[in-house]
């Protein structure tokens, strides 16, 4: 087994139909990028239309002849990889709450959102790469798909520590719509015990105040812009993985015209992969520091040092079992204290959802008492149309109320009561004592 470095690379490419600026064109300057040779895998969100997936495909394939794109919901995934190396198969796991179908202004329902996992065999390894793209926050005063994306993290989680078999390693590369601090992300990463591959503050990758497309109102609120696209890795135990390097590859134009690539930044993470057991000096790959190209207001940033091991959770000698003890027991009481307080909202929202039922059902019924008493009344002379207008009009609400207070109440209730009951298993599981091994 020999040492390899891998270069991983994640960008929201924003490509919206109808609605993302210069679309078409950036689509052809972001596939003329990721075929320069740069990268080895590249994990994409946001391709919305197949159209947009077969163009960046054509114009990578000959250095990323391997691609797949993952299909879901009315409209797809929004997910695409493209690879180096072969991809040998695929799955998709959709989420059990993904926001509400009649928010079209959003349309993260449309989408049919869940993460896709692609076993990609590279030598004589295989590499696990998870793609997705949580729930957006649409507001941060009043979130009201918190639930969802802590639910639709934790799913991710699971589904990592279910799908990892034979890899040696596996990241997860996306969009997750999380910050550093949101329980999302402490969320993602302590139940997966995956490695965020960068620990600077300073870092961010949406609304950034160098991006052409950052509306000015979003910098008067918040001019320096939110890290929410990640990519975090984790090691089989026979594997020693180190970060040679964590950048944001791309400028803050396209070369040689006045637009972003895409209204987020990209995520460039090189990563070495190599045997335990073998010695630095027997590899003979270059090793270099972490830096974060093209951006001046993070020239000074302290990102991930470079050769920073990725942990496995196993320990490594003798003489250090008790500092593995003592780590291993703060790492489980952050887990525990991360998944109550995903419980603790998983309730909160199934009573909200209560009280939603309630709402729906009574507005259902004063609606239909007014309908009925409408048909009592006679028509107001040189208003029939416009008074059959409004009978329907109010008729299509209680159909709505019905709907809303019934069938997708229940959905609602189900599909986060799947989340809750999962998180109540794994929460029990981490309170049990570790076993016992030779």
């Amino acid at each position: 087994m020999v040492s390899l470095e891998l270069s991983v690379l994640t960008l929201n490419v924003w490509g919206i139909p109808f609605v993302s600026s210069d679309r078409a064109e950036r689509m052809q300057h972001i596939g003329k990028e990721l075929s320069s040779g740069k990268y080895d895998i590249v994990s994409l969100q946001e391709v919305w239309t197949e159209k947009d997936s077969m163009v960046l495909q054509e114009l990578t394939k000959a250095i990323l002849p391997y691609a797949h794109y993952f299909y879901s919901g009315v409209i797809g995934a929004g997910l695409l990889v493209l690879s180096k190396f072969p991809i040998v198969s695929t799955l998709f796991h959709s989420w059990t709450v993904n926001g509400y179908c009649h928010r079209i202004q959003h349309a993260d329902w449309f989408g049919g959102k869940g993460v896709g996992m692609c076993r990609i065999r590279v030598g004589d390894r295989y590499v696990h790469l998870y793609n997705a793209h949580l729930h957006a926050e649409y507001d941060m005063d009043n979130d009201d798909y918190k639930t969802h994306r802590v639910i639709q993290a934790f799913d991710t989680a699971q589904f990592i520590e279910a799908t990892r078999w034979d890899s040696d390693v596996q990241i997860l590369a996306g969009d997750l719509n999380t910050k550093p601090k949101d329980i999302s992300y402490k969320v993602l990463l302590h139940t997966s015990e995956m490695t965020d591959t960068c620990n600077s503050d300073s870092v961010t990758t949406n609304e950034c105040k160098h991006n052409s497309y950052t509306p000015k109102k979003v910098l008067g609120k918040n001019l320096n812009g939110f890290r929410i696209d990640h990519i975090f890795v984790r090691s089989a135990d026979s594997i020693k993985t180190e970060i040679l390097e964590y950048k944001l590859p791309l400028p803050h134009r396209v070369p040689g015209q006045k637009y972003s690539y895409s209204d987020h930044e990209a995520v460039q993470v090189r990563l070495l992969l190599r045997p335990k057991g073998d010695d630095e000096d027997s590899c003979s790959v270059r090793h270099v520091s972490a830096a974060i190209d093209g951006s001046d207001s993070m020239h000074d940033v302290q990102l991930t040092p470079p050769n920073t091991p990725i942990p496995n959770g196993k320990s490594h000698s003798n003489g250090h079992v008790e500092e593995d003890c003592a780590a291993a027991t703060d790492k489980t009481s952050i887990k525990v204290a991360v998944i109550q307080e995903s419980i603790d909202l998983c309730e909160g929202h199934l009573n909200q959802l209560k009280t939603d039922r309630a709402v729906y059902f009574t507005i259902s019924f004063i609606l239909l008492t007014a309908l009925i008493l409408m048909a009592e009344f006679p028509v107001p002379h040189g208003y029939k149309t416009l008074y059959l207008l409004l009978k329907l009009l109010v008729f299509g609400v209680i159909l709505f109320c019905v709907f809303m207070g019934s069938l997708w109440n229940l959905m609602e209730r189900n599909g986060t009561l799947s989340g809750k009951t999962s998180m109540e298993m794994k929460l029990a599981g981490s309170k049990l004592l570790p076993l016992k091994t030779d």
